[in-house]
């Protein structure tokens, strides 16, 4: 899109748009005021809500224990007083490069010196008939959550479709709640993605024994019922009764604003930027869910879903548009709250691993893995293990080199005893 420009020749703005009011894009504008941004800071979201955070929506608030205003990422009154501009139920509908400026579904246009994309993603839909019912849904936003939250009754049937993080911290919900509950899981076992077999299987069990019914190895083909859905199909044509339905196989980036105004995009993978966070375009930087970016801890590009992810990529993209020094790329971290179980995972095992060390029982709940690629530790998970968790952390972060692996499985040893010298 050009020529959006409302009158002749245009004196440059000293504005700085962010584009997206989720954990990125509030992070983004906190810190450029911090950093010395001289002139205005604008957020553009297109919810009506003020700016929150969404961890919650599939734990806590899907379970009705956080009020709505215990989501919100800053009180009432911070905007104001940082001048920080917050436009609520508005979005970005075109971005002209040439003007430097955006125009917004109200129709206005907003011109910047630096554009910031925090636009996040969507879930991932699936592509099967009866998948419009209702009672079908994901989680990703508030309202999601809130539609699905009076159908979490004692004695509902819930079918869950896909295993990981989300899927798995509803059914945990769901089952304190009484519902019965179905993962339907498409591949050999739960997080098969971001884990080893052997935490895969604690999970498995863990939710059996908690009386979640998990299918692997299968998928759901189609949804029926008239209006709202009454029955999931799977594919191999046995029926599941099914009240709701949460589908949580994925994200899809939110890259096309960016596309459709010519910033490079790699297709299904997100913004490409380099490691100050900038696009394309040094005048357009991307951050979060929606940011194709360098990972040294992967060794390549990537996009890393996670909080503190987005909130590095904010710091950073702010610092550089500031003229600032940037803080140092921080190890990924993870986590995931499922009934008393918490998994903190540091860096990535999709760097490739070809040892899992596992220190502790994973009979007791409470155990961590340690993976290490020839003797260079690249990623740990920790379940209710805080101190391996943060011991692997400090190691993956100077490197990962150090650690025994025999020393790693002895439990004879301190966890602080496992930081190299």
């Amino acid at each position: 899109m050009t020529g959006v420009s409302e009158a002749g020749s245009l004196a440059r703005s000293n504005a700085a748009i962010v584009v997206g009011g989720g954990q990125a894009g509030v992070e983004c504008a906190t810190s450029l005021r911090q950093n010395g941004w001289p002139g205005e800071i604008i957020v553009i979201a297109a919810e009506e809500l003020p700016p929150y955070q969404r961890p919650p929506l599939s734990k806590a608030f899907l379970a009705g224990e956080m009020p709505v205003e215990r989501l919100f990422l800053r009180a009432a009154g911070f905007y104001e007083a940082e001048r920080i501009q917050l436009r609520l139920g508005e979005s970005v509908t075109a971005i002209d490069r040439r003007d430097n400026a955006v125009v917004t579904s109200e129709g206005t246009v907003l011109h910047y010196a630096k554009l910031f994309l925090a636009t996040g993603a969507r879930p991932r839909s699936l592509a099967v008939p009866g998948a419009h019912l209702e009672g079908v849904g994901f989680i990703r936003s508030a309202e999601d959550s809130r539609r699905l939250q009076p159908l979490f009754t004692a004695g509902s049937n819930l079918v869950i479709v896909g295993g990981g993080y989300i899927g798995l911290e509803v059914a945990a919900v769901a089952r304190k709640k009484g519902l019965s509950v179905t993962v339907v899981e498409a591949g050999p076992r739960l997080l098969g993605r971001v884990t080893a077999p052997v935490v895969s299987s604690f999970y498995e069990q863990f939710h059996r024994t908690k009386g979640v019914d998990i299918r692997l190895g299968a998928t759901v083909s189609a949804f029926t019922g008239e209006r709202r859905v009454r029955t999931a199909v799977l594919a191999d044509g046995s029926e599941l009764p099914c009240d709701l339905a949460v589908v949580g196989i994925g994200i899809v980036p939110n890259d096309e604003i960016a596309m459709y105004a010519g910033v490079e995009v790699e297709p299904g993978e997100g913004v490409v930027v380099d490691r100050a966070m900038r696009t394309s375009d040094p005048d357009i930087y991307a951050m979060g869910d929606c940011a194709f970016a360098l990972n040294d801890c992967a060794g390549r590009r990537g996009r890393i879903e996670s909080v503190a992810n987005a909130i590095e990529q904010a710091r950073i993209a702010a610092a550089h548009a500031c003229g600032v020094e940037p803080p140092s790329p921080a190890v990924p971290w993870f986590w995931s709250d499922q009934y008393d179980l918490k998994l903190q995972t540091a860096g990535l095992i999709s760097r490739g691993y070809d040892r899992a060390v596992v220190r502790g029982d994973p009979a007791t709940g409470k155990f961590a893995v340690f993976y290490f690629s020839d003797t260079v530790l690249v990623a740990l998970d920790a379940i209710n293990s805080p101190a391996e968790f943060n011991i692997a952390k400090r190691i993956i972060a100077r490197g990962g080199a150090g650690l025994d692996p025999e020393r790693a499985a002895d439990l004879g040893l301190d966890a602080r005893q496992l930081l190299p010298a």
